[in-house]
């Protein structure tokens, strides 16, 4: 007997009639002890089916009740939402399909329908069933995997005309396991082969590879209750929205440590993906950000230690590889990591980042001045660079007169570049994930002089609005606000008001639509982050899922569809309420034509921005690939070509800088390396986009001095130098 036939020989008939109720969990619930305890076994080989507990069963309740009385989106528990629940749940589980058949899935047809029903009164043990199988199937094809491996990688034959597919998720479940066997027989052939590439020789890639699959194949045996019932409750509430999960006990006091920033680590949010865990953003001023080569979108696939080994970390769970990431101040810690940017999961990077705490002053703002000369006249622009909006809230509430935050910060750094004479102000907001909603406000409010900056809508529809009472003004002046698709929240916030007001012009690329707002409570079993309200502009527009569109677009490496609210499952809408009262300070429309038409020319005859191009270009041509040969030699040449590609445009780079190319992509990643190295270095992408900024700003300038100014037309006359 199958252990999915044993799964389901365990149901009583009563549950097969009518209600779906599993019985094990009908005892659970009148019982006082666990329904069912992993059981611990030194070197297993028979997997231990996992059972869920009471306390998971209660905490199930309540998290079906909060969601369907308090989530911001009012979504019942239905029988199609029972479908969804299953579809997300195996994606979670399978998400490429490599482990489990049609045949499998077939199996679960009778539950798929119930689901809904069974999370509703707690009755986990259909989430559990399923979770058991896919953990017996993943042990099976890790089981195979070895074998494979054992009888020799030089007995696979890299001459045959054989493709695999980059990404499964979408394909239909193979037939058998068969299938399954020449499947993985191709996915080993294809990580084989990328190692080849690399310059790797056939035994230290032989050791690499059962190194992944043997500590894949333990962790496997050591499933937990816990693993399944976090996986099932992410599934369950992921139907509302992304931002909506459920932290079991030990998530729980890691979300708690990194809310403090308290946490000695590389300051990098993490989430598990699929077997994966992957980069969702970097914390500004930490040591990944300073480090500069962790992306959001890499998927880290091992780590070591200083002087150790690399360990394989896919499969494992989120709070284990926190824990081997996290580390004493000043060591360091080496991810190998799938970048966000490659073709293929074979084709990794390794990294190594110091530890150390994320201080608040390393995320403050700070300032630079940028010198332009256009028709002989000369410009100065000012450019504050925002990484978060933050508050020492501690010294906040000690009284401390000094304490730092965004806004003051700001404000001093307005008052100096002020002192020394700037035509206008680049405000940079690129890669700012939000912070502190209340210096979002009242940043805002240094550019106005008084009035509404942002709604926020609750379930119930009530709309609270905040308001900057301040009349004094920071800056009066023309200002440019630069985002990207890594601008986020309290960043959209900023950046919608200024565009809502016209005190100033958003240019870069579209933002990343995160206009939602959660709120952490306690279960009687870890913890529920849910989505409770919304956030709208001023002009009654939300930020959720659109986020904000720029005046003038630049364009950007990051790719939209796979970073950005829009490219989660289950976002929530955009939409609008009634706008609120507010002054329009400047209407951009008489001039943004010819604003527009004067930066396209620039960039038309920019050999900067044509190289930033081709790469964009080149990277959307690899992340399009489909499929990738296991043909050695046709693989080879692809690699070589890939490696021409990413030299080429690295070099014509350095020309334009005066400088010597390398000699071989070798050559170019050392150089990358040490760069990294270098806290100081810069980014060429940076500067660039901060320069158009400044040209945007002496077009602006040149067109209508008055522009984005908050005095009157009196006022700016009075003012005005006698011509």
């Amino acid at each position: 007997m199958t252990i999915a036939e044993r799964i389901m020989a365990r149901r009583s008939p009563a549950q097969n009639i009518r209600t779906g109720v599993c019985k094990a969990v009908t005892v659970a619930l009148l019982l006082s002890t666990p329904l069912g305890l992993q059981a611990k076994v030194d070197s297993p080989s028979i997997y231990e089916p996992v059972a869920p507990t009471i306390e998971q069963a209660r905490a199930n309740i309540l998290i079906a009740r909060q969601l369907q009385f308090t989530h911001f989106r009012n979504l019942g528990i239905s029988d199609k939402l029972s479908g969804d629940v299953f579809d997300a749940y195996l994606a979670y589980l399978d998400g490429q399909r490599i482990y489990l058949t049609k045949g499998d899935i077939q199996k679960f047809d009778r539950i798929k329908g119930q689901l809904g029903s069974a999370l509703k009164t707690g009755q986990l043990q259909p989430g559990f069933d399923i979770y058991n199988l896919v953990q017996q199937r993943i042990i099976e094809r890790l089981q195979f995997a070895i074998s494979v491996i054992d009888n020799g990688i030089n007995n696979l034959d890299f001459s045959e005309n054989e493709r695999i597919l980059v990404d499964r998720s979408e394909t239909d479940w193979v037939p058998d396991a068969r299938a399954l066997d020449e499947l993985w027989r191709k996915r080993i052939k294809n990580a084989v082969l990328a190692q080849r590439l690399s310059g790797t020789e056939d035994d230290a890639i032989k050791e690499t590879l059962l190194r992944r699959y043997e500590g894949q194949l333990k962790r496997a045996y050591q499933a937990r209750s816990e693993d399944a019932f976090q996986a099932y409750m992410n599934a369950f509430t992921g139907m509302w929205d992304p931002h909506t999960s459920y932290f079991s006990p030990r998530t729980s006091e890691n979300f708690n440590i990194n809310m403090s920033l308290s946490l000695e680590g590389i300051g990098a949010v993490l989430q598990s993906d699929n077997e994966y865990t992957k980069v969702v953003r970097l914390v500004p001023g930490g040591p990944a950000s300073k480090q500069g080569q962790l992306q959001p979108a890499d998927r880290i696939v091992a780590v070591s230690q200083e002087d150790e080994k690399p360990v394989n970390v896919i499969g494992w769970r989120l709070d284990e590889v926190v824990d081997l990431i996290r580390g004493p101040r000043n060591s360091t810690v080496t991810l190998e990591v799938i970048p966000a940017t490659a073709s293929d999961e074979t084709m990794t990077k390794t990294i190594a980042i110091k530890r150390d705490e994320v201080k608040l002053e390393e995320q403050s703002a700070s300032k630079d001045t940028l010198q332009l000369e256009r028709g002989g006249k000369e410009y100065t622009i000012g450019v504050v660079t925002i990484p978060t909006f933050y508050a020492d809230f501690q010294a906040m509430q000690a009284g401390d007169p000094n304490y730092k935050s965004t806004t003051r910060d700001v404000r001093k750094l307005i008052a100096e570049l002020q002192a020394e004479g700037v035509d206008g102000l680049v405000i940079d907001l690129r890669n700012n994930g939000g912070g502190a909603l209340h210096e979002a406000n009242d940043l805002v409010g240094l550019f106005i002089d008084k009035g509404p900056t942002v709604q926020i809508r609750n379930a119930n529809n009530d709309v609270q609005v905040l308001n900057d009472d301040d009349p004094s003004v920071a800056y009066d002046g023309p200002l440019v606000v630069l985002t990207n698709r890594m601008s986020a929240s309290a960043s959209e916030i900023f950046a919608g008001a200024i565009q809502d007001y016209g005190r100033g012009l958003v240019v870069g690329s579209q933002t990343f639509g995160k206009g939602t707002v959660q709120a952490v409570r306690p279960l009687n079993h870890g913890q529920l982050k849910i989505t409770q309200s919304k956030f709208y502009r001023v002009s009654g527009g939300s930020t959720q899922h659109k986020g904000v569109i720029p005046d003038i677009e630049i364009p950007s490496r990051i790719d939209k569809t796979r970073i950005g609210e829009d490219a989660l499952d289950h976002a929530l809408p955009w939409d609008q309420i009634e706008a609120v009262p507010h002054t329009r300070y400047y209407d951009f429309s008489g001039i943004i034509d010819e604003l527009r038409k004067r930066h396209e020319e620039r960039f038309s005859t920019s050999p900067e921005f044509s190289l930033l191009q081709q790469e964009i270009d080149f990277l959307a041509e690899q992340r399009a690939t489909d499929s990738v040969s296991l043909n050695q030699e046709e693989r080879r040449e692809q690699h070589k070509q890939v490696e021409r590609t990413r030299l080429a445009i690295a070099n014509a780079r350095r020309e334009l800088k005066g400088e010597q190319p390398f000699d071989s992509l070798d050559d170019l990643e050392d150089w990358q390396d040490q760069q990294a190295a270098d806290l100081n270095s810069t980014d060429e992408e940076l500067d660039f986009v901060i320069r158009e900024g400044g040209h945007i700003m002496a077009d602006m300038l040149d067109l209508d001095s008055r522009m984005a100014s908050i005095l009157t037309p009196q006022q700016f006359a009075a003012q005005a130098p006698a011509r």
